[in-house]
C-alpha cells in the first residue's frame, strides 16, 4: 500500500501551480500500515482524498473509497467526508456524508484505518510524530506473490534493506518500483523513522527546488516564512526519488552535493544543514544512454547505483498472473465488504492471453472494474474489460518464457480466443475488443490455432 507526493499519473503542471500565491507551507502526514509518507499542499484548494488515480491526495490503500474525504484548504482547514465506506472520524466525531467540520493543524483525521494529519513546515512549527503501527511488510511477509525471478529480486531487496547503501529501481511503468522502495524502507533499520517520497516529473524545476531542498524566508517572492525541505524533512528516514531521470540539470548538480556531503543548503540559507537519510532513486529510463546523451549526470548515476534493482516487465512473469489476480481479487472483495469470489479458468485465460503494457498496475485496475461488474459468485469473461493497447511485441516477450511455459501460454491463449468469440456469438470484432488486440491479429490467432472464422451468430 503506498502513498506518494504526485505520481506520474498526477502530474501538476507549473499553470496548475502558479495559479495559488506563494509557496506552500503546509503538508499532509500520511500513515499507512506504518509507513510514513509526506506531502506537501498548496495554500488553497478542494483536495480530494482517496485511492482513485484522480485524487489530488491519493492513498493507494484498498481500504479507502476512491474518493474518501475532501481536505478544504484556504484561511481555515476543513476535512468533508464523501460517503466513505469505511468513514471519516477526527477525535470522537464520526462525519456524516457531505459533513464539513474545521481542522487544526496537527490534529488527528482517520480515513477507515488510514491516519492524515496537516501540519505546518518550516520555522518553529511543531512537529506530529506519528506512533509506530506494525504492517505486513515490516514484518517481513511479501507485498505481492513472488516466484521465479521476482522470488530472487525479494530476496536481494532483503538483504539490501540491512544496508546503507543508495538503491536504484529500474522498470518499465506499473511494475510497482514504488512498492520496492517502501520495503526497502519497511524492512530496514531507518523504519521507524519517515519515507518520504517526491516524483521528479511532477514539479516544475523552480517548485522542485523548493520541495526539495526548502528555502530561507524572503529568498523569493512570497517566501513569507521559512519552509523545510522534503530532504531535510525525512532525517533519519529514507527518500525515495521517482522518475530521477526527468530531474532538471541543474537540480542534479545540487542533488550530487547532497549525497556527497550528507548536508543541504535550502534556498537562500547561507549555511548548509546536515542530514542523515538513505536514497532509493527510481526511473523508467535507460540513465546510462541519458548520461552519454548528456541529460544526465554521470557522477550522480554512480553516485545513485550502489546496487541496482531490475523489475522485470509482467509480460515476462507469466506464471505470476493467476496469483496476483487472486490477490487483487481478494483485496477489492474485502475493500468492498463484499464474499469472496472465485475466477473462472475463461477469464483466467483471458487474463493470461493480454501483454499487459501496464505492468501490475493495469491487472490490478482489469481486476478492480471486474468486481466491480461481477454479481455472481465467480467473475466470468464478461466481467474482464481490457483497454485496446499497443503492447510489445509476442516474439519479444516470449523469448523471456522457459519453453513449458510458452506452451502452457500458447494453450491458455487459445481457449482465450474460443471463450471471446463464443462470449460475442462469433462476433469477431467485439471478441477482438474483449482480447484486446485488433481484429487482424484475432484473425493472424484463429489462423495460427487453426481454429475456423466464425460467422456470427444471431440468436
Amino acid at each position: 500500500m503506498t502513498t506518494r507526493v504526485p505520481s506520474g499519473d498526477d502530474i501538476l503542471t507549473e499553470r496548475d501551480l502558479t495559479a495559488y500565491e506563494g509557496p506552500p507551507q503546509l503538508q499532509a502526514v500520511i500513515v499507512v500500515d506504518g509507513v510514513v509518507t509526506m506531502q506537501p499542499l498548496p495554500p488553497r484548494g478542494r483536495l480530494v482524498i482517496g485511492r482513485s488515480s484522480s485524487a489530488e491526495l491519493h492513498v493507494d490503500s484498498p481500504r479507502l473509497s476512491r474518493q474518501h474525504a475532501v481536505l478544504h484548504v484556504g484561511e481555515t482547514l476543513r476535512i468533508e467526508d464523501l460517503g466513505s465506506a469505511n468513514g471519516t472520524r477526527v477525535g470522537d466525531r464520526h462525519l456524516r456524508r457531505g459533513e464539513i467540520i474545521d481542522l487544526a493543524p496537527g490534529e488527528v483525521v482517520e480515513l477507515g484505518p488510514v491516519m492524515f494529519v496537516v501540519q505546518r513546515t518550516g520555522g518553529d512549527a511543531p512537529r506530529w510524530t506519528p506512533p509506530t503501527i506494525p504492517s505486513a511488510t515490516s514484518r517481513g511477509e511479501p507485498v505481492l506473490p513472488a516466484t521465479g525471478p521476482m522470488a530472487h529480486l525479494m530476496r536481494l531487496v532483503e538483504r539490501v534493506a540491512a544496508g546503507t547503501i543508495n538503491v536504484l529501481v529500474i522498470g518499465e511503468t506499473g511494475t510497482g518500483k514504488e512498492l520496492v522502495g517502501e520495503r526497502i524502507h519497511t524492512l530496514s533499520p531507518r523504519r521507524a523513522g519517515p519515507l518520504v517520497r517526491l516524483n521528479c516529473a511532477a514539479f516544475p524545476e523552480t517548485l522542485l527546488e523548493s520541495e526539495l531542498f526548502g528555502h530561507e524566508r524572503g529568498a523569493f517572492t512570497g517566501a513569507d516564512r521559512a519552509k523545510q525541505g522534503l530532504l531535510e524533512s525525512a532525517h533519519g528516514g529514507t527518500v525515495f526519488l521517482d522518475e530521477i531521470g526527468d530531474m532538471p540539470l541543474s537540480l542534479q548538480a545540487k542533488l550530487l552535493r547532497v549525497l556527497e556531503a550528507r548536508e543541504v543548503l535550502p534556498v537562500g540559507a547561507v549555511r548548509p544543514r546536515p542530514i542523515d537519510v538513505r536514497f532509493i532513486a527510481a526511473t523508467h529510463q535507460d540513465l546510462v544512454a541519458a548520461s552519454q546523451r548528456g541529460s544526465f549526470r554521470a557522477d550522480l548515476y554512480y553516485r545513485l547505483n550502489g546496487v541496482t534493482l531490475v523489475l522485470p516487465p509482467l509480460r515476462e512473469r507469466a506464471h505470476e498472473i493467476e496469483a496476483l489476480a487472486r490477490t487483487f481479487i481478494e483485496r477489492a472483495t474485502h475493500a468492498a465488504q463484499r464474499a469472496p469470489l472465485a475466477l473462472s479458468a475463461r477469464a483466467l485465460a483471458l487474463l493470461l492471453a493480454h501483454r499487459w503494457p501496464g505492468n501490475v498496475r493495469e491487472l490490478r485496475n482489469v481486476i478492480e472494474r471486474a468486481v466491480l461488474m461481477c454479481d455472481g459468485r465467480s467473475i466470468e469473461p464478461e466481467h474482464v474489460t481490457i483497454e485496446s493497447v499497443t503492447a510489445p511485441p509476442a516474439a519479444a516477450a516470449a523469448s523471456a518464457v522457459p519453453g513449458d511455459l510458452r506452451r502452457d501460454v500458447k494453450e491458455l491463449e487459445r481457449e482465450a480466443v474460443i471463450a471471446a468469440l463464443e462470449q460475442t456469438r462469433g462476433n469477431q470484432t467485439e471478441a477482438a475488443r474483449l482480447l484486446g488486440m485488433s481484429r487482424r491479429a484475432l484473425v493472424a490467432r484463429l489462423d495460427e490455432f487453426k481454429l475456423p472464422r466464425p460467422r456470427k451468430r444471431s440468436d
